[in-house]
């Protein structure tokens, strides 16, 4: 898809050491499970978090959770900043854009979100001014940036013998937009992501970072699920949040879902306390700031977005 002409401007570069590519993907899985959670883009809610967890923890069976990256983003108040550590760090994790830019900073990178062409100015910028405020409060925590910069780029996993690659952005990069829903939607975006199992090895690919959730599914059975926002709405009208559910069963809670041969990728909503979390959020972040600007009206809301959007038709795989 076409970039922007600005792609080496803070915000909109992605770093050379952002890309791990989908042969990286191959290697092998790091635990085998028979349901794997994946919550992506918590962007410092701990009543999400909460949540999150006490669905996981009523899971049976042999299980994991892992946070695919930008957990952290609104929680600069250290008190937020360290709770949201607190919570994470029991579970697996790898590292977003935005803990990478916190533990390793990439300098021109700014908030290393590398958005694309269809982002405007100022919604970079302020994205920009979000990360330097929130370095000034992880500076504070030097073990938390120590864990930050441990955290991998990506985690494969096993779910009843189907490989999933868990990513934070794309197969290539973790920044990469290739499996954000306005990729999706088109027939060369489509293309590009299903080119991308066959050198990965993967049944499934969990991804997040593009802060809008899509699951495609793709002939062959082969599925990308994105989760959007862990710690946002992500649909118009809504106030929670959405994690990915991969599983041998079916869950009751699941808002939508498909098949990826015989397990069940499912969107599984984290209803947390939303009034809560606007007062959380504005204690920080009050009118004027730049995250009230950018997110505020999504937090009360949820985008412009539906979710029958998110639930794509079968694609067909590339040869």
């Amino acid at each position: 898809m076409r970039r922007s002409a600005r792609v080496s401007a803070p915000g909109r570069v992605c770093p050379v050491s952002y890309r791990h590519g989908a042969r990286a993907l191959a290697a092998p899985a790091e635990l085998e499970v028979d349901t794997l959670w994946i919550a992506g883009g918590l962007y410092g809610n701990p009543l999400a978090l909460e949540r999150l967890v006490r669905l996981y923890e009523a899971e049976p069976g042999a299980k994991a959770l892992t946070f695919n990256g930008d957990f952290h983003w609104f929680d600069v108040f250290p008190g937020d900043f360290a709770q949201i550590e607190r919570g994470v760090s029991p579970f697996l994790a790898t590292r977003g854009n935005v803990e990478t830019e916190l533990a390793a900073p990439v300098d021109g990178a700014g908030c290393g979100c590398a958005y694309p062409d269809w982002v405007d100015e100022a919604t970079v910028e302020r994205s920009n001014r979000v990360i330097e405020r929130l370095r000034a409060t992880a500076a504070r925590s030097p073990q938390a940036l120590e864990r930050l910069a441990g955290l991998p780029m990506y985690l494969v996993a096993a779910v009843a013998g189907e490989r999933v690659a868990v990513v934070h952005g794309d197969a290539d990069s973790l920044a990469g937009w290739g499996f954000s829903q306005e990729a999706l939607s088109t027939q060369p975006g489509r293309a590009a992501a299903a080119r991308a199992f066959a050198p990965a090895n993967a049944r499934i690919f969990a991804s997040s970072h593009s802060c809008l959730p899509v699951l495609q599914r793709f002939t062959g059975g082969q599925v990308i699920a994105n989760n959007g926002s862990a710690g946002m709405p992500n649909f118009h009208g809504t106030r929670f949040g959405l994690a990915t559910r991969i599983s041998v069963r079916p869950s009751a809670k699941a808002l939508y879902g498909t098949r990826a041969a015989h397990l069940y990728v499912e969107a599984v909503p984290l209803d947390y306390d939303a009034d809560a979390w606007q007062r959380r959020f504005l204690a920080q972040w009050p009118q004027g700031s730049a995250a009230y600007a950018s997110y505020y009206r999504r937090i009360c809301e949820g985008p412009d977005y539906r979710s029958e959007q998110a639930l794509r038709r079968e694609a067909a795989l590339a040869a």
